[in-house]
């Protein structure tokens, strides 16, 4: 069992699945498992994802102040998920709140994160839970810069999932950039091709790892130890249902191979296996594997 320190948003979610984008315009419409309302966020995704692999994670993060906590307690007990919330602080006005529009691998997303840009996490708080920490994943969110000079200060190696990198976006992220052991980035609207964007990364920020993932298509693995660059193509275990939180699926189960074992491109393959997986069900905290199911698949597949 590795241990993790995860912070990222945790928000309410609906998934509302459309014939077409953009959405054409009826007065109303009423339709069975058209919309599936849960909690979610990027932070929260992951988090889930590695305590479903058996790690044990630290969860920060915050709510609205009249969010109660047992709501997301009941959330992870529904989902048999053993995730401390202790550290999930009721310090916002609001809660951070996504609708996705959903239609045959493409979304359209709508997010309100209330005040959580303007509002700091317990400083004390990281700096306690950091110090036996086996990996540090943040997301480049404000509340979690306080964990790049502790990642530094307590030598624990930083991943980060910086998703985007449009180039407008770029220059709020350079610390995060530069302080990433490990990067995720998605190919969701870059303006660079995916192989342009892994040099130029590479060069600029000096990572050890970029996971970027392309699709359906599957994942660029670039790895500063032999200074490969690597493509590896999807893997099929179940039919596609909904593909929201893939990435976040993939790259949790990849961090969570990657400190088990130290081998990256060993750990890329579980993760698309994983996140195969995952894009079966609805919902981006939904659609886990376990390890011995991981292992079972891949005994189908490369055996």
């Amino acid at each position: 069992m590795s241990k993790f320190m995860v912070a990222g948003f945790v928000q309410h979610e609906t998934i509302v699945k459309v014939d077409a984008l953009p959405v054409p315009f009826r007065q109303f419409e009423s339709t069975p498992d058209l919309i599936n309302t849960g909690i979610g966020g990027t932070g929260f995704n992951e988090a889930m994802a590695l305590s479903w692999l058996g790690n044990e994670v630290d969860f920060m993060s915050m709510v609205a102040r009249s969010m109660p906590r047992r709501q997301i307690m009941a959330y992870l007990q529904i989902n048999n998920v053993d995730l401390k919330t202790d550290y999930v602080l009721p310090m916002l006005d609001g809660m951070p709140t996504s609708v996705v529009l959903y239609c045959k691998g493409q979304k359209q997303t709508f997010e309100d994160v209330k005040d959580i840009r303007t509002v700091d996490y317990d400083y004390e708080i990281f700096e306690k839970q950091i110090q036996d920490k086996d990996m540090v994943l943040i997301s480049n969110c404000n509340f979690c810069r306080p964990l790049i000079e502790l990642s530094k200060k307590y030598n624990k190696p930083l991943a980060v999932n910086v998703r985007s990198m449009r180039a407008e976006k770029i220059e709020q992220k350079k610390d995060f950039l530069a302080a990433a052991d490990i990067l995720y980035i998605s190919d969701d609207d870059l303006d660079s091709e995916p192989y342009d964007c892994i040099n130029e990364c590479r060069e600029k920020y000096d990572p050890e790892i970029i996971v970027l993932g392309i699709g359906a298509k599957g994942v660029i693995l670039y790895t500063k130890e032999d200074n490969s660059i690597l493509e590896y193509k999807t893997v099929k275990t179940n039919e596609v249902v909904n593909t929201v939180g893939a990435g976040n699926a993939m790259f949790s189960a990849f961090l969570h191979y990657y400190v088990k074992t130290g081998d990256a491109k060993a750990a890329i393959k579980n993760a698309l296996l994983f996140a195969s997986y995952k894009i079966g069900f609805v919902g981006s905290s939904n659609g886990f594997m376990t390890e011995e199911q991981i292992e079972q698949w891949k005994r189908l597949i490369w055996n």
